[in-house]
C-alpha cells in the first residue's frame, strides 16, 4: 500500500513540475514550405499609375519665311519635343484580410495614384478602390470586387511577438512577383522618425523595394506586422527591416473601414523626452514619463489643470514609460472619454481628470519659421554661464524674428558657437520664457536667476524656450566659476 501511495505521489509531483515549466520557444522549422504554400494566396501585388502634367512652357514656332525648309524643320522639331503628360507606375505589396476583397497596404505604395490594380497570386488582376488612408502610420485600406470569395489571412497579436521568434515576409520585391523570405524578430518598439506613432517591429527577414505593404507572418500564419521600411546604405536589404505591428494596424484599419479616415484622441499638449540632464536640472527621480513643454490654451489638458513642466506618468491606467508612449495611447483613446492622468509636479504625484477631444487636421502645429541670424542692434546682457547674449523682447525684435504678440520672455540675440547653449541647439530668435520654472521678462531676470542658482550649487539650468510658437525644455550645464 505504501509503495502504491509513494508511486502516486511521484506521478502527481511530476505532473505539477511539468505544468509549472515555462513554454519552450519554438525551434527552427525544417522547412517553411507548408506555411508558405498556405499563405501565398493571401498576398497580392499592387501596381499604381499616375499621370504627371506636362512641365514647362509650350514652345512657339520661330519667325521664319513661310514655305521655307526652315519652317518644316522647326515644325518637326516642335512636334517631336513638345511637353506631353507622363505616366508613372510603381509596384508594391499587400494582403487580403477579408474574403470579400479588403486589402491592406502602405499609404506610400498608393499615394497620389490615379489607378490602383491588385494582382492575385493566381495572376488575376482587379481594379481597386481606396477605402481610406492614414499618413501618420503609413497605412491604407483597399477594396476589390472579386468574382468569388478570396483566400484571406488574419491579423494576429503583435504583442506576443518576441525578439528571436521566427517570422516570414512575403511580398513583391523589385516587381519580381510573390517572394518568400525568412528571419527572426530582431527588436521591438523601434522609433525610426517615420511618424508620431512609431512603434516598429525590426526583423532581419530580407525586405527590399517592392516589399512595402506586404505581411510579416508568425509561425502560426498570423500577420504580426506590415513591412514598411528598411535601413539600407545601398538601397537593398542589409537585414534591417521595419514592420508596423498588427495591433496598431487593427485599430487603424477598423477606423478606415468604418469611417474612411482615422478618429484619434487629442489632449492639447506638446511633449518631449526627459534627458538625463533635464532630469537632473528639474530634480526628477528618473527619465521615465513624458515631459509637458507646451499646453494648448482651452484644450483638454489646459482645462484639466496640467501645466508646463509636469511629467505624465500614467494615462487612463496605462504607464507612460517615455515620451513616445503618450501620443500612441492618447491617439487610441476615443474622443469624449474621461480618463485619469497621473503626473509629477514639483516632486509630488498628482491626479487629474481629463476629457479627450478629437484630433483634427487643424490641430497640427505649423512648422517654426526660419529665423534670421542678424541680432537686433540693442543693448545686450551677456550671460557668460550659458554662452548667450540676451535682449529685451520689443517690437523691433518681434518684427525681425516674427514672434507673436502673445509670447512673453527674453530674446536670445547671440549664441557663442563654443558654448553649451550652441551644443544644445539654442539659436538667435529663441525666446526664454522660464528659467528653472520661474518666469523671466528681462535679460536681468535671467542673469540674476542663473547667478543665484550657481551660488546655490545647482549643476544644470533648465530653460523653457519658445521657438516659432513651440515650447521646448533645454538643459544647460552650469560651472562654479
Amino acid at each position: 500500500m505504501k509503495a502504491r501511495i509513494l508511486k502516486a505521489l511521484q506521478i502527481v509531483a511530476a505532473m505539477l513540475v511539468f505544468a509549472a515549466a515555462p513554454a519552450l520557444a519554438r525551434g527552427a522549422p525544417e522547412s517553411f514550405a507548408d506555411l508558405a504554400d498556405k499563405l501565398l494566396p493571401t498576398v497580392v501585388n499592387i501596381s499604381t499609375s499616375q499621370t504627371l502634367k506636362a512641365a514647362g512652357p509650350k514652345l512657339a514656332l520661330p519667325d521664319v519665311p513661310p514655305g521655307s525648309p526652315l519652317e518644316d524643320l522647326f515644325k518637326d522639331f516642335l512636334q517631336n519635343n513638345r511637353a506631353l503628360p507622363r505616366h508613372v507606375t510603381s509596384l508594391g505589396s499587400g494582403f487580403i484580410i477579408d474574403p470579400s476583397g479588403f486589402v491592406i497596404t502602405n499609404n506610400h505604395v498608393i499615394a497620389d495614384a490615379d489607378q490602383i490594380t491588385v494582382t492575385l497570386n493566381d495572376g488575376t488582376s482587379l481594379p481597386a478602390k481606396l477605402v481610406g488612408r492614414d499618413e501618420k502610420t503609413d497605412l491604407a485600406l483597399l477594396k476589390v470586387k472579386p468574382a468569388k470569395p478570396l483566400p484571406a489571412t488574419k491579423l494576429g497579436n503583435s504583442d506576443h511577438a518576441r525578439v528571436g521568434d521566427w517570422v516570414i515576409a512575403i511580398g513583391n520585391p523589385f516587381g519580381l512577383g510573390s517572394t518568400v523570405t525568412a528571419g527572426i524578430v530582431s527588436a521591438r518598439n523601434r522609433d525610426i522618425n517615420a511618424g508620431p506613432y512609431d512603434d516598429f517591429i525590426q526583423t532581419d527577414a530580407p525586405i527590399n523595394r517592392g516589399n512595402s505593404g506586404g505581411p510579416l507572418f508568425d509561425m502560426d500564419g498570423n500577420v504580426v506586422g506590415v513591412n514598411s521600411a528598411i535601413f539600407s546604405p545601398t538601397g537593398g536589404s542589409v537585414g534591417i527591416g521595419f514592420s508596423i505591428p498588427s495591433n496598431l494596424v487593427k485599430d487603424i484599419v477598423g477606423q478606415l473601414k468604418q469611417y474612411g479616415a482615422t478618429r484619434r484622441g487629442w489632449v492639447g499638449v506638446s511633449i518631449q523626452q526627459i534627458t538625463p540632464e533635464i532630469a537632473q536640472g528639474m530634480g526628477l527621480p528618473s527619465s521615465a514619463g513624458a515631459l509637458i513643454s507646451g499646453i494648448d490654451a482651452g484644450g483638454p489638458a489646459d482645462k484639466a489643470g496640467l501645466k508646463n513642466g509636469d511629467v505624465v506618468l500614467a494615462f487612463d491606467g496605462k504607464p507612460i514609460l517615455d515620451n513616445r508612449a503618450l501620443p500612441r495611447i492618447v491617439a487610441d483613446t476615443p474622443a469624449g472619454k474621461t480618463v485619469n492622468v497621473e503626473a509629477l509636479r514639483n516632486g509630488k504625484k498628482q491626479g487629474f481628470k481629463l476629457t479627450v477631444a478629437k484630433l483634427r487636421d487643424q490641430d497640427k502645429r505649423k512648422p517654426a519659421p526660419k529665423l534670421a541670424q542678424t541680432p537686433p542692434a540693442k543693448a545686450k546682457s551677456k550671460v557668460a554661464q550659458l554662452g548667450l547674449s540676451l535682449a529685451p523682447l520689443d517690437s523691433d525684435a518681434r518684427g525681425q524674428y516674427k514672434i507673436a504678440a502673445n509670447i512673453r520672455g527674453v530674446l536670445v540675440a547671440e549664441v557663442d558657437p563654443d558654448s553649451a547653449a550652441a551644443d544644445k541647439n539654442v539659436r538667435p530668435g529663441d525666446v526664454i520664457v522660464e528659467v528653472q520654472n520661474q518666469a523671466v521678462h528681462t535679460p536681468d531676470d535671467v542673469a540674476k536667476k542663473i547667478e543665484a542658482d550657481v551660488k546655490s550649487g545647482r549643476k544644470v539650468e533648465v530653460l523653457l524656450v519658445n521657438r516659432g510658437g513651440q515650447m521646448t525644455f533645454v538643459a544647460l550645464p552650469l560651472s562654479a566659476s
